[in-house]
């Protein structure tokens, strides 16, 4: 089950210095979601907010319903369209688009998309790409923010 600690510590990101985000159980917006808010912050991130109804700083997971391996083809064997169970991140926060302080949502979004059955057939490898995907990221974090900001990737 998806459930993020209540403090989280970030990655690094240029001008950021141990910056850590206090979660707290928020309103999903449907019942296959699940949603945490930040509600505060630490170490040096100036000019960072943390969530207000009009400057969200969220976190939501959601699952689609499950689908289960179809049963294959009696005489070939083979399987027609293998369904994907589908779980979807998304981290949404404000940004301020002017210099009057508009400001607008931005989307970071993370979609696995696991052929049914693997779950049960391959489990080592799901959690590999897992493991190898968010160590990536972590990784690259500051790399990343710095390619959004600048434009240079």
């Amino acid at each position: 089950m998806w459930s993020p600690d209540l403090s989280t510590t970030g990655a690094a990101q240029t001008g950021f210095t141990s910056p850590t985000y206090s979660l707290a159980v928020d309103l999903a917006p449907d019942a296959s979601s699940r949603q945490y808010v930040v509600t505060t912050l630490s170490g040096t991130q100036t000019g960072v907010r943390v969530s207000s109804n009009g400057d969200p700083f969220t976190h939501t997971v959601r699952k689609s319903p499950y689908r289960a391996l179809p049963t294959p083809n009696p005489v070939t064997g083979a399987y027609g369209n293998i369904p994907k169970n589908r779980v979807e991140i998304l981290t949404r926060k404000g940004v301020k688009v002017d210099s009057a302080g508009k400001i607008e949502t931005m989307n970071l979004r993370l979609i696995a998309e696991v052929p049914a059955g693997s779950e049960v057939n391959d489990p080592a490898n799901i959690r590999a790409a897992v493991s190898a995907m968010l160590g990536l990221l972590a990784e690259e974090a500051q790399d990343y923010g710095d390619s959004l900001i600048t434009g240079i990737w």
